[in-house]
């Protein structure tokens, strides 16, 4: 019996659209979950879903080539979401216009913190200098602080590794925090979490509300905007 089911699984893990409905079955199980624990922190469905992907390809010995071959499909999906923020975007273009001063400030502000907590705590903790300039763009999503760090030497391994761990840090924790400081406004909420937690944050906003989601997809994009920007200046300074 033992034998068989060994054979099976071999079977099913050869096949690429295993792995995909499998991401998928696990991520209705993990957003079900989240429902279901009434707004707990941690019970976020994307960073429960990652950990439960992981562990599964850990405990099969599962290659990521074997689970790409089925993941990338979602992957490649992710540019038409992406565009697709732009509808929710366009539906509050004048409470967009309304606020842009403040917005602005509060993307600088949020970017350079961003920046200098992620280097500062690294040269805190001994990183190397290559490491250091891997880790600033964090709060950017991933294709952009991927292609800042490739230009200028860093490694973008180590890049995208920081930057889903932040979005995910983000997704969880951000909404608590926001809750602690009795930020309630959907506006203040949405960008906060798309500035400082990039794609995975905004797709939290929008479990929040549309107006949320919508604000954090701006601050994602505006975001991506300002590290590519400002990475590079920086660097050149201290260089």
């Amino acid at each position: 019996m033992i034998e068989r089911l060994g054979g099976l699984w071999a079977h099913l893990q050869a096949l690429p659209v295993f792995w995909l409905l499998l991401t998928l079955c696990i991520f209705q199980l993990a957003s079900l979950l989240a429902k279901r624990s009434k707004g707990f922190p941690l019970a976020n469905p994307v960073g429960l879903s990652i950990l439960t992907l992981v562990l599964v390809l850990y405990f099969t010995g599962t290659s990521y080539q074997a689970y790409w071959a089925g993941g990338q499909w979602i992957h490649f999906l992710l540019a038409p979401a992406t565009v697709a923020l732009a509808v929710p975007l366009y539906q509050q273009q004048e409470r967009i216009r309304s606020m842009l001063s403040p917005l602005l400030l509060t993307l600088a502000g949020g970017s350079l913190l961003a920046i200098a907590s992620s280097v500062g705590i690294g040269w805190l903790l001994g990183a190397s200098p290559s490491s250091l300039l891997s880790l600033a763009p964090k709060s950017a999503t991933a294709p952009v602080a991927m292609g800042i760090v490739e230009k200028l030497g860093g490694i973008p391994s180590l890049t995208a590794a920081v930057v889903i761990l932040t979005g995910v840090t983000g997704a969880v924790a951000a909404p608590w925090v926001l809750d602690r400081l009795n930020i309630r406004e959907p506006a203040m909420r949405g960008f906060a979490m798309g500035l400082v937690s990039h794609g995975i944050g905004t797709a939290r906003a929008f479990q929040e509300n549309n107006e949320a989601g919508a604000f954090a997809g701006l601050g994602m994009g505006l975001n991506a905007l300002m590290t590519s920007l400002l990475v590079p200046v920086l660097y050149r300074l201290v260089a």
